[in-house]
C-alpha cells in the first residue's frame, strides 16, 4: 500500500480528492517492511553469527565411538546446558533469525538427533523435557517400527510434545549419489509426504546422511526444505540455508562439550 503525506501524517489520502485543497503535490511514502517481511539474501545469512547446534546419534551404554554417549553422559550434558543458562531453540526459530532477523533467546542452542533410534524417544526426549527443552529428531523413514528404532506412534508423540520432526532421507543414502529424478522422489519427496502424514504437519527440515552434500543437492533441496543441516564443513555460498552446520556431541565431560561448542561456533562461516 502507498501512503500519501500532505497536511496529514501517514494517512492514506487520495491525491485527487477534494480534501487535498492545498494544491501541494502529495509525497508518496512506501510502507516500511516489518521485521517478518525482511528477507535476507545469502550474503546476509552467511554474515550472521552461527547458533551452536549439537548432533547426537546413539545414546546407550557399552559402546566406545565418536557417535555414542551413555545415558548418564547425555543427562549430564543436557543438565549442564540448562544450568549454564542455555535455551534450546527449534528450526523455525533459527529460520526466523537467519531470514527475517527475528530475535533469539539469550544463549541459544539447538539439540538434534539423527537416525531414528528408539532411545531418542525413550531416553533423550524425557531428559530434554525435564529441563524444559525441545529437540529436533531427523527420521530415516525406512526404519519405521523396526527393532531398535522408533515406531510411527513414538514419532507422532514427539511432534505432539512440541519437538520438531525432520527428515533424514528414506534409507540414509548420500544425496551426492542421487542421479535421477526418481532418486529424489524415493529418498526425499515420498518420505517427506509420508512423515507429514504421521505427524500431521509439514516437514520442512532435513539432515544430510553422513553430513555429505554438494551444490547440486543444495539447489534441489531448496525446492523442498526450508533448511538442511550438515556437520562441520564449508557452507554453500548460494544456498546457505541448505548447509546449516552442526557438531557431533561426543562422550565428553559437560564442561568440555560446552567449551568445544563455543569455540566451534564462535566464528562466522
Amino acid at each position: 500500500m502507498l501512503l500519501f503525506v500532505t497536511g496529514c501524517v501517514l494517512t492514506a489520502c487520495n491525491p485527487s480528492s477534494s480534501s487535498n485543497k492545498s494544491g501541494a503535490t502529495p509525497t508518496i511514502v512506501k510502507d516500511q517492511p516489518t521485521q517478518h517481511e525482511t528477507i535476507n539474501n545469502a550474503a546476509a545469512i552467511l554474515a550472521k553469527t552461527e547458533v551452536p547446534i549439537l548432533c547426537y546419534h546413539r545414546i546407550e551404554d557399552g559402546r566406545k565411538d565418536d557417535y555414542t554417549v551413555s545415558p548418564a553422559q547425555f543427562e549430564a550434558q543436557i543438565s549442564a546446558l540448562a544450568d549454564s543458562g542455555y535455551h534450546a531453540i527449534l528450526p523455525d526459530q533459527l529460520y526466523g533469525y537467519l531470514v527475517h532477523n527475528e530475535t533469539l533467546p539469550s544463549k541459544p542452542v539447538m539439540i538434534t538427533f539423527d537416525d531414528s533410534r528408539v532411545e531418542h524417544a525413550t531416553i533423550a526426549a524425557p531428559v530434554l523435557e525435564k529441563h524444559h527443552f525441545r529437540g529436533v529428531f531427523f527420521i530415516m523413514t525406512i526404519t519405521y517400527n523396526k527393532k531398535n528404532y522408533m515406531t510411527k506412534e513414538q514419532i507422532a508423540q514427539l511432534a505432539k510434545a512440541g519437538h520438531t520432526v525432520g527428515l533424514h532421507t528414506w534409507d540414509h543414502t548420500m544425496v551426492t549419489k542421487y542421479k535421477e529424478e526418481a532418486d529424489w522422489k524415493k529418498e526425499i519427496i515420498d518420505p517427506k509426504k509420508g512423515l507429514e502424514e504421521i505427524i500431521g504437519r509439514p516437514v520442512d527440515y532435513l539432515a544430510y546422511p553422513y553430513g555429505i552434500w554438494n551444490h547440486q543437492a543444495t539447489e534441489e533441496l531448496n525446492k523442498h526444505m526450508k533448511m538442511s543441516f550438515v556437520l562441520i564443513s564449508k557452507r554453500d555460498s548460494v544456498y546457505p540455508l541448505q548447509t546449516v552446520r552442526r557438531m557431533v556431541a561426543p562422550a565428553w565431560t559437560p564442561q568440555g562439550l560446552i567449551k568445544a561448542m563455543n569455540k566451534t561456533f564462535a566464528k562466522k562461516k
